[in-house]
């Protein structure tokens, strides 16, 4: 498939089509779906891990008697190792490929999710949480950016949404594992150490199936190595062509000449607007979105229902999270992914607050279930969004600097939500609430619009930056 010859050059000296738009114009076919399932399990795990520590976090306070401020370092210690990663790991995506990045994420991950486990102490806990965040932090831009790269325009949001759909069920399965395992010693080894060791098994698998991905076409082109980005898109044509799929006429896309872009550039004329939209979007996510995910067993416990209880009903809202991926693959093509992000955004504060000042468990269950449904429409569009308004030479660096911001906020979350429940856990998610207000005024005044198009014409390539000389080897 990859030593396919690459099409002759059309005649009248008009330049061939550029590997994007040749990109643009396919079907969907197996590298496309064999590429969503993979990124999907992925993401199952990071949505699980995500979701770990804010599950056990009653049951880790209990095992190693943990004081308040030790409590919030073993709920930060993985997201501070997040923001460190998705800075590394998406300047690595964008300077030596999105498949090397990959593997060395899962990787890194597995190994000190494993230690988790074993962890004897709180010290050593919180350490591999941080290692362990370092591997992860990355997952969500990497994930985002590689398909992005590969899928066509008109389909990429469904397709994406399609992959996060497969990875939120990590949630739910982290909220009923830990249901079903905490109370029970299978082997004589506490049921909390199991969970670890199940994240870890599980990457390590996911791992060896991302090592058959291939390259992103868009990323080989736009680093000069044009002739293995025309054999991958040349064999993917061929297979279409051989399960009698058309290939329309490609689009005429301008791409920007081999280079190596700058991390600069994120704050330069071109970009700055998005670069503040990005990372502001990303800190009200955190409050929104992760906020829930680490605070909702303390607010439960704080209410007065026992830990066991809690983690009953917050597996019971949890299912809302795959629910609602669901539900976003029949709108996130038909409506502009800002006004997306902005409605939903404010029904999650809505839901939120209503969450908060629920006095029954009915009411939690249900304003929790509808507060994940909504949540995961939001978070689809935001996924989706987030790499389309970076060109594909700072796509994955970009992507990774903005979702560092909302790592390096939900490390802080633990220091600002629980100090709050001495308050009351209404005033937990009032405070949640005014952060997603900020996010709704944000994206809607700086936003781009992106539904439908072409990355390049969602991130067009601004005023030419200083650039560093592609290596000889990339020429």
């Amino acid at each position: 498939m990859l030593d396919s010859p690459a099409p002759p050059a059309p005649s009248g000296g008009i330049s061939p089509p550029t590997i994007a738009a040749r990109l643009n114009r396919m079907p969907i076919i197996r590298v496309h779906v064999v590429a969503v399932v993979c990124i999907g399990l992925g993401l199952f795990f990071d949505t699980y891990d995500v979701f770990l520590s804010g599950t056990l976090s009653v049951v880790l306070k209990k095992e190693f008697h943990l004081g308040a401020d030790t409590l919030k370092a073993v709920l930060a210690s993985g997201f501070v190792g997040q923001f460190l990663g998705a800075l590394l790991l998406g300047r690595i995506a964008d300077r030596l490929g999105r498949r090397r990045a990959f593997l060395v994420n899962l990787a890194a991950y597995s190994i000190f999710t494993l230690i988790g486990g074993l962890s004897p102490n709180v010290t050593v806990l919180v350490l591999s949480r941080f290692l362990a965040g370092m591997g992860l932090g990355a997952e969500l831009a990497l994930a985002d950016t590689y398909l992005s790269d590969l899928l066509p325009a008109k389909v990429r949001g469904r397709f994406i949404a399609v992959a996060y759909t497969l990875g939120l069920l990590g949630v739910p399965a982290a909220g009923f594992l830990a249901r079903w395992l905490v109370p029970l010693s299978p082997f004589g080894v506490h049921g909390w150490r199991w969970m670890f060791f199940a994240g870890a098994v599980g990457a390590v698998l996911i791992w060896a199936l991302r090592w058959a991905l291939p390259e992103s076409p868009r990323w080989l082109e736009s680093v000069g190595r044009t002739a293995e980005a025309d054999a991958i898109t040349s064999g993917w044509e061929q297979m279409a062509r051989d399960r009698g799929r058309p290939l329309p006429e490609p689009e005429p896309i301008t791409v920007a000449p081999p280079h190596h872009v700058p991390v600069r550039i994120l704050f330069s004329a071109g970009y700055a607007r998005r670069t503040v939209m990005a990372w502001v979007m990303n800190v009200g996510s955190a409050f929104g979105y992760y906020g829930f995910g680490t605070i909702a067993t303390l607010v439960l416990v704080a209410k007065g229902y026992s830990v066991v209880g809690s983690l009953t009903y917050l597996s019971l809202t949890y299912i809302g999270y795959p629910i609602g991926s669901v539900l976003s693959l029949f709108v996130i093509e038909r409506v502009e992914r800002k006004l997306l992000i902005a409605t939903t955004a404010t029904g999650m504060a809505v839901a939120g607050l209503l969450f908060g000042y629920a006095g029954s468990p009915a009411a939690v269950v249900g304003w929790g279930f509808a507060f994940t449904v909504v949540s995961n429409i939001y978070s689809n569009a935001f996924h989706i969004y987030l790499p389309e308004v970076y060109p594909t030479a700072i796509r994955a660096t970009g992507a990774g600097a903005a979702y560092s911001v909302s790592r390096l906020t939900t490390a802080a979350l633990p220091y600002i939500l629980i100090p709050a429940l001495s308050v009351g856990t209404g005033f937990v998610f009032v405070i949640v609430a005014i952060a997603l207000a900020v996010l709704v005024v944000d994206v809607l005044l700086l936003g781009p619009p992106t539904t439908g198009r072409s990355l390049e014409a969602t991130a067009p390539v601004r005023a030419a930056p200083a650039t560093e000389p592609l290596p000889v080897e990339h020429r």
